[in-house]
């Protein structure tokens, strides 16, 4: 059975997770402050965190930094994050804070599946990213 941890307040938030990614072979476990999700990734190791942006008391960019920071320490297992953004400027602070991947709200349960799917898989799913300019690899490598 796969575990994900769910890190939110609001309670839209965690019905479209469970709408989306609930079923009888995933448990989404969830807690509603940011400062519970290292000790809940001690506990119940989970192969992927969500953690909504707008966490209230640590918000999502911080409990995510907190992951890296006690991931990194040796002290929790590494896990990869999918945040979730309130807007388009938004990715930088999900960029800044080294998250798997991310999706711009509103949510929706195709975005959904295909996100954790990809990122479960060792991919990235990372929306609201500017598309590469055309020949940039070559301007930067040249």
């Amino acid at each position: 059975m796969s575990t994900y941890l769910l890190a939110t307040d609001a309670d839209w938030i965690r019905d479209d997770i469970a709408a989306a990614l609930g079923d009888s072979d995933t448990a989404i476990k969830l807690v509603r402050a940011g400062r519970d999700v290292v000790p809940a990734v001690a506990e119940l190791r989970p192969e992927l965190v969500i953690l909504d942006l707008q966490l209230g008391n640590m918000g999502g960019m911080a409990a995510c930094m907190n992951l890296r920071l006690e991931a990194g320490a040796g002290r929790i297992p590494d896990v990869v994050v999918l945040m979730l953004l309130d807007r388009q400027a938004d990715v930088f602070m999900a960029q800044r804070c080294d998250a798997d991947g991310w999706l711009i709200k509103p949510l929706d349960a195709f975005r959904l599946r295909r996100a954790v799917t990809a990122l479960l898989a060792g991919d990235t799913f990372m929306e609201g990213l500017p598309p590469e300019p055309a020949g940039a690899e070559a301007a930067v490598s040249g």
